[in-house]
């Protein structure tokens, strides 16, 4: 049997038109019946490069045995000239998450996905400490199963006071290799007395690398250090 997580992951690309722009990770999320699928912001909208992109597609397995069918559900990012995401600001500024709605009847015939919910996201934050060893799962580099479409997954650690907003942001850090392409991958803790469908805790959405901006570039290595924004931000964008 698969790994549940596997199917709870999807690769998001992005598309103008018709040209392909780029790709990245994403994951579902289901409240009171209605699906979304949540990434990062600058998946779909990043002013400083001139990157909008007017549709996603999403792959989806249509099989629950055999892993290597798929179809491509397209999603546009406009309706009536407005956009169809959710995101939000805070007192920090700009949060690196979006979701948008997927319409149940768009699904491909036989659709075979698992979804994050409410009761996946953390309760009591002082239960992770510092340290806590994490998963990032999505698709680092464009690098994945292409016969069977499942992502791969990064270990990780906890790298900042959890519930604290570092640096006044509504992240925390974690410490792993990460590349583009995994933008919007969950960050997800094994939860064995959670729902055995899914039986994960989703802690928060992988958004990019923290660096130094007092790093020398030739001297300095990376810190190897990301940002990942907190879970809870899902419930804000999905009411």
């Amino acid at each position: 049997m698969i790994e549940p997580l596997l199917l709870a992951v999807v690769r998001v690309q992005t598309f103008l038109d018709t040209r392909l722009l780029t790709a990245a990770s994403g994951f579902f999320y289901e409240r009171d019946g209605r699906l979304f699928v949540v990434t990062s912001r600058h998946v779909l909208v990043d002013e400083p490069t001139g990157h909008h992109p007017d549709r996603v597609e999403l792959t989806l397995h249509t099989d629950e045995v055999d892993l290597t069918r798929f179809a491509r559900l397209s999603v546009p990012l406009f309706r009536d000239g407005k956009s169809v995401w959710r995101h939000a600001r805070d007192s920090g500024g700009e949060i690196d998450v979006v979701t948008v709605e997927i319409d149940r009847a768009a699904l491909p015939e036989g659709a075979n996905l698992r979804a994050f919910t409410p009761e996946h996201l953390q309760g009591p934050l002082e239960e992770i400490d510092i340290g806590t060893p994490v998963l990032v799962v999505g698709f680092p580099l464009g690098f994945y199963d292409t016969l069977h479409y499942l992502p791969v997954a990064r270990h990780a650690i906890v790298a900042s006071a959890f519930g604290v907003r570092f640096q006044g942001q509504g992240y925390f850090v974690t410490d792993a290799r990460m590349h583009r392409g995994a933008s919007g991958a969950p960050v997800v803790m094994k939860d064995p007395g959670g729902n055995p469908e899914l039986p994960w805790k989703l802690l928060g959405i992988h958004s990019a690398r923290v660096d130094m901006r007092t790093r020398d570039a030739v001297l300095d290595e990376t810190l190897g250090l990301n940002c990942a924004w907190y879970a809870d931000i899902v419930q804000t964008l999905t009411t």
